[in-house]
């Protein structure tokens, strides 16, 4: 199994920048794509971002342009650089991983808040 553990959320002002990560442990050999998905209030999770081993990158219509996915594999690290961030932003952030046996891993979410 592979073990998440997401940081750097918090409340931002609209229009300001935030960085997540998400550090992978456990059997990360088996990962091949890892993302980041949100669920804001009283709405479904759905998907932000993900990128491949290759480095292949997929994002949401609403975060193309303003949000960057990437990962460090040396530090087993994938992170989101969000920026000009919105107040419809605002939700629990989930760090995902897939494994080539297509095998999902979550982390516990962490809250980004955006608000004047």
């Amino acid at each position: 199994q592979v073990q998440l553990v997401e940081s750097g959320g918090g409340l931002v002002q609209p229009g300001g920048s935030l960085r997540l990560s998400c550090a992978a442990s456990g059997r990360i050999f088996t990962i091949y794509a890892m993302g980041w998905y949100r669920q804001g209030p009283g709405k479904q999770r759905e998907l932000v971002a993900t990128i491949t081993s290759g480095g292949s990158t997929n994002y949401a219509d609403s975060v193309k342009g303003r949000f960057t996915i990437s990962r460090d594999d040396v530090k087993n690290t994938v992170y989101l650089q969000m920026n000009s961030l919105k107040p419809e932003d605002t939700a629990v952030y989930y760090c995902n991983t897939m494994s080539y046996g297509l095998e999902e891993s979550w982390g516990q979410g962490i809250q980004v808040t955006v608000s004047s």
